[in-house]
């Protein structure tokens, strides 16, 4: 393997060989590439699932790339432990010249490609990243005084200002059929990575125009099916962003606007570490969470005797995912009449959303629970009945995932909607007083 100098390139959040900006400086080079994966032991050893479908959709991806460098006469190196120390096998398993990767903007990423950057410049091999899983990352998006935006509307004003500056450019990464490292490496299998397979499906990667002509009428509907369902695709970058956000800008703004909240939240983010574990707001720090452990257990099981907020969490369970609409109205549940903290419903939901992203999934329930940047004013607070009058007025939605409900066996409501709202907002009012 060590016979000449070798670019690799390291595959993380952009799982694809088309369109990808990394991937496509790395064949521009003069070295050939050999493209690696790392399973990483720091991450998985948090999951609880050993059949997680995030896994079996990342494993089956790189499968399908293996297939296809095949073709050009070479392979995908997949390794598996703590990044530190498969590094330090890399360099003895390849003659290095240089590494190429694709930025990620969560501090655990930032702090492991720190360390992998002087540990390979050390070494005298060059660490290269570039922009790929956002339009505008961090940085190209700020105030006038250089700070970074904290309203997401003006925000999302300048966003498009500066989009209009740069034109979306396409990374095609067919540049050099014999750009490759000659390999012949197979992945591990799932076992031998110690996960298993799931029958959890993934939703397609294909945006259909009709998707993206009706969003803004009906993407509020869980019932219609009207939403795009690519948060797992952006998520592990088996889309190009560029392609989407190209066709949003032709087809539909509102959808647009939700991948500017995306990289909204990836700033905040980017900037504000502390929120991954703390409030975006101290002055909330004061909160008086319940947290009764048998109510949260019910909102996890989705019998909360609310039927909106019980297909929401049923559909989570059983597919990992759940509609836009329906995630406001279950955490505004969790957080506000069941008073328990926001940190509970986020891991929740870290541990079962396939789109599961850092970023988006705290910024979301931080808006929620009205402690966040941006965030919705604590005092208001989601009617779970209302919201299926104007939302799922026939029922259809709640009638898929809910098929107990309206007979015998549908529990009572776990407390009464007036009496939360307004321990609720006395809750919130006695903390900031």
């Amino acid at each position: 393997m060590k016979n000449e100098k070798v670019a690799i390139f390291w595959f993380r959040r952009d799982l694809r060989l088309q369109d990808n900006t990394g991937l496509y400086h790395a064949l521009s080079g003069e070295e050939k590439v050999q493209p690696i994966f790392i399973f990483d032991e720091e991450i998985l050893s948090d999951l609880k699932n050993k059949a997680d479908a995030r896994v079996s959709f990342i494993h089956q991806n790189l499968s399908d790339i293996n297939e296809s460098l095949k073709t050009k006469g070479t392979s995908i190196k997949v390794y598996h432990g703590k990044p530190k120390e498969v590094w330090k096998q890399i360099v003895e398993d390849f003659k290095v010249h240089s590494v190429y990767s694709n930025r990620d903007y969560e501090p655990y990423a930032k702090e492991r490609d720190e360390w992998v950057r002087k540990f390979l410049n050390a070494k005298d091999i060059s660490f290269y990243s570039f922009k790929d899983q956002v339009i505008l990352e961090p940085g190209q998006v700020l105030k006038d005084d250089g700070t970074p935006y904290l309203v997401y509307t003006p925000y999302s004003r300048k966003w498009k200002s500066v989009l209009q500056k740069n034109q979306l450019e396409s990374y095609s990464s067919a540049l050099r059929f014999d750009g490759w490292n000659p390999s012949e490496f197979k992945p591990p299998t799932l076992n031998e990575l110690g996960f298993e397979l799931t029958n959890i499906e993934i939703p397609s990667s294909k945006l259909k125009d009709e998707i993206l002509e009706a969003y803004a009428e009906e993407r509020d509907f869980p019932a219609k099916g009207s939403t795009s369902k690519l948060g797992v695709h952006l998520r592990f970058g088996t889309v190009s962003i560029r392609e989407i956000a190209t066709r949003a800008k032709e087809k539909s703004e509102v959808f647009l606007n939700e991948l500017i909240w995306r990289e909204f939240f990836m700033t905040i983010l980017n900037y504000y570490p502390d929120v991954v574990s703390n409030n975006f707001h101290r002055k909330y720090d004061a909160v008086r969470w319940r947290n009764n452990e048998e109510e949260f257990q019910l909102w996890c099981e989705g019998k909360t005797g609310y039927p909106l907020v019980d297909a929401g969490m049923r559909e989570l369970n059983q597919t990992g995912f759940m509609h836009n609409r329906v995630r406001m109205v279950v955490a505004s549940f969790l957080t506000k009449h069941l008073l328990i903290d926001w940190r509970w419903g986020e891991a929740y939901f870290a541990e079962k959303l396939l789109d599961y992203e850092l970023s988006a999934n705290n910024g979301n329930w931080q808006w929620a629970a009205g402690t966040g940047v941006d965030a919705a004013p604590y005092f208001r607070v989601f009617n779970p009945s209302e919201q299926i009058k104007r939302f799922d007025k026939d029922y259809q939605y709640i009638k898929k995932w809910v098929k107990e409900w309206n007979t015998d066996q549908y529990p009572d409501p776990i407390v009464e909607h007036k009496m939360a709202r307004n321990r609720a907002l006395d809750t919130y009012k006695n903390a900031l007083s």
